[in-house]
């Protein structure tokens, strides 16, 4: 008789808690529960972070990984140029394609991909023949298409690409395929069902080409060896404008729509190489003319329209592990409503004073409430009623000060101490200051800018817990924007306004002793706020109330998963146990009391309990 053993390679563990790192298929007793368990896999989408631009009719083919996928072109209420990049968490903004268009083909990766055909702006009743060629920065131009087409699909590389089927103008659909080698197109082998709208996967020598508009939508699917298309077992479910990703062998489809329904779907098909089975994982947004990567299991899809035009990003992944998206969640509520508050602290154990009750006839606040990861809890009132102040620190040891003051109205350069009860003054900061930058700890805090005219919007002072000292100014004026760090010399300042008043993109580090400048974000903001440090951070809402949110990974600046409520001028942790894991946002301007919580991606082994049912 085969053992488990035999067959596995692998003997059945004793253990009194599940592991947390181990292969699919072992088995083990945990003999606290007195259960025999295993790590099984299964297929799910989760959210990932939003496009920052919202469309439809992306660039569509096999291209580039869950990991490395590439946005461009689209529909947006206009035909656009936008490109933009995938790096795994979020999207940055890559480089603009020469000619604006959509629907239309492509293949390749991040770094070396191919565009062609589709609809140009303004649009062109036959489409284009037009293709270019992207390095991973710039696109120029290729080789033109023998054939103007739009609402097509490609595969392959930037040196081996294919487009297939599609339209030259409103009536009938192509059956022709065309084939790319770098430099110049040639015909390829026809399709053996004419169709535009279609989805793809695969190189240029082993496609799969599914669904479609013939009219009207079909379920038909081909395989393409290099030279000729064979008929193949059809999908589950007629649909055109679909997306696909993956191999010939190993192919997922999702999205789209039926002729008979504009809305979009959430549905979506695996191909195991020879028959379509229906997944038991849906999208969380139904779409059509969505963008795609990746493989069939680790697989990306951005973008679409069901009744509007949307950002959201859902990667799939058929693995063990069950993946928990990052997300903003609702916490709970500050007591009163608050704008222009300061913050610091973590996720669970966040503080927040000072502020007003609102712009239109504001109450300057002197009171401070503490968080403990569900509720707020009055503390001890600050020794002035302030707004727009600077604050560091941990809930039992914060520090913080200036501000517009409310009695005499002025700008102030008071400071104070926390020490998880009550407010002590300490000595003046050098020079009065609103909306400044603070970092740091109670004992060895950083101030930087002020949105007071003059050099000090550019100032940087340390405090050592006993005298203020003068450091490194900043690169540019900043005030109102995203700052943080947990220690001096981790530092950073995102966004906020320059003079003249505007909005900013600027992103600068500290190292202890000077400032750098960093990556720019992908849009300017100001009276944004931001948690985190230098090596890991994010840059939260801001003018106008928005709820866009980018986080910056060492690198590069990329979206992250939006708040819920738009919010200008709110407080916030500013830092988390662990880079940018956790942290909360509440308050701001003409907003409510409500708190919102992130919590960075988590993984973890998807355990089955085996029983003889």
């Amino acid at each position: 008789m085969t053992t488990y053993k035999e067959l596995f390679g692998k003997a059945v563990k004793y253990l009194s808690t599940d592991p947390t790192n181990d292969a699919e298929g072992q088995v083990w007793y945990n003999s606290t529960s007195g259960t025999f368990k295993s790590v099984v896999a299964s297929a799910a989408w989760s959210s990932g972070s939003p496009l920052i631009t919202a469309r439809r009719g992306l660039l569509l083919g096999t291209i580039g990984t869950q990991s490395s996928g590439l946005a461009a072109g689209g529909f947006t209420t206009a035909v656009v140029a936008n490109t933009e990049e995938y790096n795994g968490s979020g999207w940055a903004t890559g480089g603009n394609l020469g000619t604006a268009r959509y629907i239309f083909a492509g293949g390749g990766t991040q770094t070396a991909a191919f565009g062609a055909g589709g609809y140009a702006s303004p649009p062109s009743s036959s489409g284009v023949t037009d293709t270019e060629e992207y390095d991973g920065s710039a696109w120029t131009a290729g080789g033109a298409l023998g054939t103007s087409r739009y609402f097509i699909t490609g595969a392959g590389t930037q040196t081996a690409g294919l487009v297939i089927g599609g339209k030259t103008g409103p009536a009938g659909s192509l059956a022709s395929t065309e084939e790319y080698d770098g430099s110049s197109w040639a015909a390829g082998g026809s399709l053996n069902t004419a169709r535009s709208s279609l989805g793809s996967a695969g190189t240029q020598t082993a496609t799969l080409a599914f669904g479609g508009f013939l009219p009207p939508a079909t379920a038909a699917t081909e395989s393409y060896d290099g030279t000729s298309w064979t008929t193949v077992n059809s999908m589950n479910t007629a649909r055109q404008n679909l997306t696909g990703a993956g191999l010939q062998t190993a192919a997922l489809t999702f999205a789209g729509d039926n002729t008979g329904s504009p809305n979009g779907t959430s549905a979506t098909e695996e191909w195991n190489g020879s028959i379509w089975a229906t997944s038991p994982a849906s999208m969380s947004t139904a779409r059509r003319q969505a963008g795609g990567a990746g493989s069939s299991s680790s697989a990306l899809g951005f973008g679409g329209r069901d009744t509007a035009n949307t950002a959201v990003t859902e990667e799939y992944n058929f693995s063990s592990s069950i993946i928990t998206a990052a997300a903003w969640a609702s916490g709970g509520n500050l007591p009163s409503v608050r704008w222009n508050t300061s913050g610091a602290g973590t996720q669970t154990a966040g503080l927040v004073w000072g502020g007003a009750t609102g712009p239109a006839t504001p109450t300057f606040l002197n009171s401070t409430f503490e968080y403990d990861g569900s509720a707020w809890t009055a503390g001890g009132n600050t020794p002035i009623s302030s707004i727009n102040q600077w604050g560091a620190g941990i809930q039992t040891a914060a520090i913080g000060g200036g501000g517009l003051n409310a009695s005499p109205t002025a700008n102030v350069a008071t400071s104070f101490i926390y020490d998880g009860s009550a407010w002590t003054t300490i000595t003046d900061t050098p020079y009065a200051t609103k909306g400044a930058g603070g970092a740091g700890t109670q004992t060895a805090a950083l101030m930087y800018g002020s949105d007071i005219p003059g050099p000090n919007n550019q100032a940087t002072n340390s405090w050592n817990g006993s005298a203020w000292s003068s450091e490194g100014s900043l690169n540019a004026e900043f005030q109102n924007g995203g700052s943080g760090g947990p220690t001096e010399n981790t530092a950073f300042a995102a966004g906020a306004v320059v003079g003249p008043p505007a909005a900013s993109s600027r992103f600068e580090t500290y190292d202890g002793s000077s400032w750098t400048s960093g990556p720019s974000l992908s849009t300017a903001v100001t009276q944004n706020r931001g948690f985190g440090s230098s090596a890991e951070c994010l840059s939260i809402g801001g003018l106008d109330k928005i709820t866009p949110v980018e986080k910056f990974n060492g690198t590069a600046w990329a979206t992250s998963p939006s708040l819920t409520t738009g919010r200008k001028q709110f407080a916030s942790s500013n830092f988390s146990a662990s880079g940018v894991s956790n942290g909360w946002v509440g308050g701001g301007a003409d907003g409510p009391a409500a708190v919102e919580e992130f919590t960075g991606e988590t993984s973890a082994l998807n355990f089955k309990t085996i029983t003889t049912s």
